[in-house]
């Protein structure tokens, strides 16, 4: 065995993982694939936009309205019931998508998120936070949330969430 196959061997092996249902996995799934070819999508697009383009897509509301029309229940009630919640406590963020799911930014950097848990086959959707959203709280503190469902308790701390990290 030369050099070159014992790196690539030992490369192969370095991304051998177990997935959350216990099953070994190489590499990234099919739902991470395609989310990060969404992603380089959108990068193509916002780099392909002209300047009168980029304002008129600015808030991206359509396309997040689309991506959660996309998704089976109970993750679009719960994306659009956020979508509303999000809109809300923060008009100053705009919607826009980010790896095929739900975001909202300022300046058009990604503040929150919204991960279906259908997409990736998880057993809960995830609110999530970027580092540039002002949750900090001493030396640790939490920047995304499991969702399983979305009662008044959890929308009203959602949108103290959402307010501090605009903030």
């Amino acid at each position: 065995m030369n050099q070159s196959s014992t790196t690539q061997k030992t490369t192969q092996m370095s991304v051998k993982r177990t997935t959350a249902i216990g099953k070994t996995s190489r590499g990234f799934t099919d739902e991470e694939r395609a989310a990060m070819k969404e992603r380089a999508q959108e990068l193509e697009a916002e780099a392909r936009s002209s300047p009168r383009t980029k304002k008129a897509k600015a808030d991206g509301e359509s396309e997040v309205l689309a991506k959660i029309a996309e998704m089976p229940e109970p993750d679009r009630a719960m994306a659009r019931r956020l979508h509303a919640i999000i809109k809300a406590s923060a008009p100053a963020l705009s919607p826009k998508t980010w790896y095929g799911m739900p975001a909202y930014a300022r300046d058009g950097k990604v503040i929150c998120f919204f991960q279906s848990a259908q997409k990736f086959k998880t057993r809960y959707a995830t609110l999530g936070f970027s580092d540039l959203a002002n949750l900090d709280e001493g030396a640790l503190w939490p920047v995304a949330f499991a969702l399983k469902e979305l009662t008044a308790t959890e929308e009203a701390r959602i949108v103290a969430l959402v307010k501090k990290a605009v903030s």
